[in-house]
This record gives C-alpha cells, structure tokens and sequence, in this order.
C-alpha cells in the first residue's frame, strides 16, 4: 500500500466507506460506476487513466470478510466483483515461455492448484490467491490441459462429470491435478464475496 495513503489513514481514521462505485470486470478491468449504472446494474464506465489504474493496482486489499477493496486515501472503496478477485492473463517470456501475470501487474511466479467449472473457465491458485483465466488468455493455456490418455474427448466427458480420467494442468515444470468446481459456488469455495455492502 502506498505510503501516502497509510499517513492519509492515520490522519482521518473515520472515514465511510463507500460501495457499489467501482467494479472489477472477468477480464480484469476496473470499471466506475455512477449512481446510474448502479441503479440499471450496468458494468459502468472503462477506466483508462494509467496513473489511476496503477494506483488502484497497488492499493488493492481485502478485508478479514473476504471482501475487495481499494484504499483511497483515508476511503475504503469496496469493489464489486463481475467474476473474481484476482484475472490472470498470460505473456511470453524472453524464451518465448508462457508466465502469468495478475490483473494488477504483479508476476506469478508457480501454479499450486487448478480447477475448471462447468463452463470451461480455468481457475489457479498462486500462493494465497486463487484467480480466474481471462477468456481471452485461456487458448493459450488449453495446451497445458493433458489427459494421461489420448482420448481428445475425455475433457469433454470429464466437464460433463465422467470420473474415468482426471486431467491435469501442466506448466513451468508443475503438473496439477485440475479439480472441479462449481460456478455458482466460487464464493463459497473460495472464500470472497462478490457484492460488497455497508452492514
């Protein structure tokens, strides 16, 4: 968190907080959301700024409550998740490897669990957080999705809910078991809520 906005936090600690103005969208864009857009559940307006985005990116928390927030200054603005906390996108290296980067910038260093929901979309866990695969990102990870057959498909039969195989998301040396999960349930599962509102 930057600095200056912990001494503005020290300074006017009572500060409300405020809800239901800024969204986070599936492919990982921070979206603002007028009285309007709120009122009409609209995904709200692109926010484009550079210096702005990189300020919300290294301000972004969570609470103990599983919900998002970006702090801005002495304000807490909760963040209304159209997906997930965290998107990963994808980005070759020097070698032409693939990495994974979060919505915010930050490198991901290793894979430590995958799913996939009954959609098709690929969830991972690095370290503590757990982020969805922009849709956008996720043709380029479909080569790490192996069966130990080669039946091309056993995936299609597994998303289905077969048992006979279990897939598995291979990349940068780590071969995961991929788990499924339910889309209705990723709050649940994972710990975050998606609507945020004051108490």
């Amino acid at each position: 968190m930057d600095e200056i906005v912990q001494q503005a936090m020290a300074r006017w600690p009572n500060v409300p907080h405020c809800f239901g103005w800024l969204r986070l969208d599936a492919r990982g864009g921070w979206r603002m959301r007028d009285e309007r857009a709120q009122q009409l559940d609209l995904p709200g307006d692109l926010i484009r700024h550079p210096a702005l985005l990189a300020f919300i990116d290294r301000n972004y928390a969570s609470d103990a409550a599983g919900r998002w927030y970006f702090q801005n200054g002495p304000q807490r603005v909760y963040v209304d998740l159209e997906w997930m906390p965290h998107i990963l996108r994808t980005q070759p290296d020097a070698q032409g490897n693939l990495s994974l980067v979060l919505h915010t910038g930050i490198a991901v260093d290793v894979a430590t669990a995958a799913w996939m929901d009954e959609a098709g979309r690929l969830y991972l866990r690095a370290g503590e957080l757990i982020a969805g695969v922009d849709d956008r990102d996720l043709a380029h990870l479909l080569p790490c999705l192996q069966m130990d057959d080669a039946d091309e498909d056993a995936l299609l039969r597994w998303l289905e809910g077969a048992d006979e195989v279990t897939p598995r998301f291979k990349l940068g040396g780590r071969s995961l078991p991929l788990q499924r999960v339910a889309g209705s349930q990723l709050e649940q599962r994972f710990s975050f809520v998606s609507r945020p509102r004051q108490d």
